[in-house]
């Protein structure tokens, strides 16, 4: 089980694979999609892919630039927020950011922020709580869901739950975060 120590800081994401490309020398011949093998160097491109250590590099520390809650409200780029705000999980005692970019610098309270913040997170800015695609391992689930409550309850349950124009509705996976005071 890897969240566990990346919870508690005792693993995180290393510096490398720009914008989540690695290269690797293949062991025997196969036939790769076109832009995947490059004839010149003989490496393969493979997507998506993320290095987890325990060595410390100076990345990790780099606090993210962000903006308070009033500022994201009135100026973000993103329409979920801009003039809206921020929903509140019904199920979490957290509030929901759908962007990284978007994580108010002022707030105290709970957060459930995208799993790629995990590409820009700072423990001196941030601490992880826990995680919302699991039970209820970290105590930090308020409300569990049954078939009386939604059909849906199984979705509910797995995830954060926020209403989305009166009708309850599971997030993607997020990090429970909170700012360090």
């Amino acid at each position: 089980e890897v969240f566990p120590l990346i919870k508690d800081n005792k693993i995180w994401l290393g510096n490398g694979f720009h914008n989540g490309n690695a290269y690797f020398r293949p062991i025997g011949e196969r036939e790769y999609a076109s832009g995947v093998k490059d004839e010149t160097t003989g490496l393969v491109k493979f997507r998506n892919c993320c290095w987890f250590t325990n060595i410390d590099h100076g990345r990790r520390h780099q606090p993210l630039s962000l903006m308070t809650m009033e500022e994201n409200i009135m100026y973000s780029k993103h329409k979920e927020i801009r003039g809206k705000g921020y929903a509140h999980y019904d199920n979490y005692d957290a509030i929901e950011v759908p962007y990284t970019d978007a994580i108010p610098s002022d707030y105290d309270g709970a957060m459930g922020v995208p799993i790629t913040f995990l590409d820009k997170y700072c423990p001196e800015q941030f601490s992880i709580l826990g995680i919302t695609d699991r039970g209820n391992e970290w105590g930090l689930k308020t409300k569990e869901y049954s078939i009386e409550d939604t059909p849906k309850y199984a979705d509910l349950n797995r995830r954060g739950a926020v209403v989305i124009d009166g009708t309850l509705s599971s997030t993607y996976a997020r990090l429970l975060i909170i700012r360090v005071s």
